[in-house]
């Protein structure tokens, strides 16, 4: 698998820009999506020869200056740019931020009480490794019946990645298994052992589903957004999703889901026992 993170991340950010966007015109002769090299380049005031050496990862410590020129000629985000400057400092190696720890499989009390508190709504606690740690008795109707919380730990990504019933749950299961990766590959992926061998065990286990997403996606995650989840006795909804990352010693992630309509609303309220008309996603 490539090491090539801040190349693809260049690549795929150029491709998702129109010349609209940047106010270039489209051109009727124009193979290819988004941005060409050179378009860029000029856009940043950079040569073509230095684009092509940065997404081809044989220059992978651009300067500060250029950093910021490339930033703004993507037209990049908050988030995209926090990620950017993430896949600089990996590059220089020796040094993590999180050492030789291993995955935290540890829940503090406090956020046990959390979760405690966000009963009846469907919420779990995540691993840096999708490891399910700790879940609210919503999640458990919500998910339990549907298999995601078999094993010990539970594994979010194991489930999407090996499990047959997956693709029935997630009509939309591309997109899941997108996002997985994605979040999978935030921060060090490979440079962390721990991650490079769920990596590597789901290469082999789920082949080309998993493999061929890892050298095209980026580690940048939506934090948000919405997901279809046939649920095997309330039938399909449409859940809105809100991760809220806990400190860095934690090193884990909450993941909250909320009806994102009125169906999924009454359907929630059903399994998880709340009252009609109860909390929903706007």
């Amino acid at each position: 698998m490539s090491d090539n993170e801040l190349g693809l991340f260049l690549r795929t950010r150029r491709e998702a820009v129109t010349p609209a966007e940047v106010g270039l015109p489209a051109g009727s002769r124009r193979r290819t999506p988004g941005l060409r090299r050179s378009e860029v380049a000029t856009l940043a005031g950079v040569s073509v020869e230095y684009v092509t050496r940065l997404e081809q990862g044989r220059d992978r410590r651009p300067s500060p200056q250029v950093l910021s020129a490339l930033a703004e000629a993507l037209r990049l985000a908050p988030a995209e740019r926090m990620h950017l400057h993430r896949l600089i400092k990996a590059a220089d190696g020796g040094f993590t931020c999180r050492g030789e720890a291993g995955p935290s499989r540890t829940v503090r009390g406090t956020v046990r009480a959390l979760l405690e508190r966000l009963e009846p709504t469907p919420a779990v606690l995540l691993n840096r490794l999708s490891d399910q740690l700790a879940w609210t008795d919503g999640y458990a109707r919500l998910a339990g019946s549907a298999g995601l919380l078999d094993g010990t730990p539970p594994n979010l990504a194991r489930f999407v990645f090996t499990d047959e019933r997956a693709r029935t749950l997630y009509p939309a299961w591309d997109l899941v298994a997108d996002e997985l990766v994605a979040t999978l590959k935030e921060g060090p992926f490979r440079a962390d052992p721990h991650i490079a061998l769920l990596a590597d065990e789901l290469a082999l286990t789920a082949g080309t589903g998993f493999s061929e997403r890892v050298e095209s996606l980026p580690g940048l995650p939506r934090s948000t957004g919405v997901t279809r989840f046939a649920h095997p006795e309330a039938g399909e909804l449409r859940l809105a999703h809100e991760t809220l990352e806990l400190p860095a010693d934690d090193d884990q992630r909450l993941l909250v889901h909320l009806p994102a309509d009125d169906a999924a609303a009454a359907a929630l309220d059903r399994l998880t026992g709340r009252r009609p008309g109860g909390l929903r996603a706007v």
